[in-house]
């Protein structure tokens, strides 16, 4: 037997050696250059998993769908446009563009599509959104900039692992970056995998970023100004609750654009973090100046009551400098219990003694 065993291990060795019976060479992934006239979703459609479509400079008028895993969709820069087409019918039309969105990411109801990156360019003019992911997992958008489409810059439902880095929402109607559960249904929060949001900047929309019936994610180190509001971090009564997620050294300055009250908020102006109807988030080391206003929601760190009046629970706010908020630095009209406020810069708050 052990004689057996030996010239084995000689013959798989000679076989390896001579090159046969080794495993075949994995095909290389390839690049798809996508030329200004030229359709983008054509080659997503010629792509493979694995596989970058490059987009020259140039501007685009088309929606782009993509479903394949591990797909890298990349411009040249900002100076890669897309744009909406001239219409949303006939053959070239996709559910990306008949829902008025510019770059979708979308898995199906049983399975997520994972691993894909969009990067590199610039949309614009969308009725909905930028860009949008819908059942993703580990979703990158980077150096993307989403500048006046009619509702969100950014925004990802039901989703986990995303990233979203070094991007710009600017001018977009409502959220510049918009993380939800969904949005067509009632649900409890959903788990969103550590999805992490850093280094944006999101000025000059309605809300610079709302996370909306959400836990396990994290804000970090984003710029955020001339917005209604700076960071809304939203729940309900649904269970799970939202929350448990991480709100930390963002540059939070004068979100004082004033925004009209819709169906689910109330008038906006000078709000800088808010969290409503949420549990075990922590705010910490944000930097939160001249935020200021009259709306219910206005002030540096405000805890609110959620718009069905549930309440937030065992949040905590600390180390954050805060300054020149109005009506104060910190304001608290929650009933929750738990909520602490610990070791914060700032000179005014609602109730007093919270500083």
């Amino acid at each position: 037997m052990k004689r057996c065993h030996i010239a084995y291990l000689a013959c798989a060795a000679a076989l390896v050696g001579a090159g046969v019976g080794a495993a075949p060479a994995v095909a290389a992934h390839q690049t798809l250059v996508v030329r200004p006239g030229e359709s983008i979703q054509k080659a997503v459609d010629a792509a493979q998993a694995g596989d970058t479509v490059l987009v020259l400079a140039g501007t685009y008028h088309e929606s782009v769908q993509i479903g394949t895993p591990r797909l890298t969709l990349r411009g040249a820069g900002a100076r890669t446009i897309i744009k909406p087409a001239a219409t949303k019918t006939g053959k070239d039309a996709n559910s990306c563009a008949e829902n008025g969105n510019g770059v979708c990411v979308l898995g199906t109801k049983t399975q997520d599509v994972e691993g894909v990156t969009v990067a590199d360019l610039t949309v614009t003019g969308f009725a909905r959104a930028g860009v949008f992911g819908m059942a993703t997992d580990r979703m990158t958008v980077r150096h993307v900039h989403a500048v006046d489409n009619d509702t969100w810059g950014i925004a990802q439902e039901r989703s986990t692992g995303g990233v979203f880095r070094e991007n710009v929402a600017q001018r977009n109607g409502d959220a510049g970056l918009f993380l939800a559960n969904t949005v067509k249904e009632e649900a409890g929060a959903y788990d969103a995998g550590r999805t992490l949001v850093e280094h944006n900047r999101l000025q000059d929309n309605r809300i610079g970023v709302t996370v909306r019936r959400l836990r396990n994610l994290t804000v970090t180190d984003n710029g955020i100004s001339g917005n209604c509001a700076g960071v809304f971090v939203v729940g309900d009564e649904n269970k799970p609750k939202a929350g448990h997620l991480t709100v930390a050294r963002n540059r939070v300055t004068q979100n004082n654009k004033s925004c009209p009250k819709t169906a689910r908020l109330p008038a906006l102006q000078g709000s800088g973090i808010v969290l409503t109807g949420v549990e075990q988030t922590h705010v910490t080391g944000n930097y939160v100046r001249g935020n200021a206003g009259k709306s219910p929601l206005s002030g540096g760190i405000v805890l609110f009551k959620s718009m069905v009046g549930a309440t937030g629970e065992n949040n905590r706010v600390d180390g954050n400098m805060l300054a020149s908020n109005a009506p104060a630095d910190l304001v608290n009209t929650d009933t929750g219990k738990g909520n602490r406020f610990e070791r914060n810069s700032c000179r005014a708050s609602k109730p007093a003694g919270l500083c």
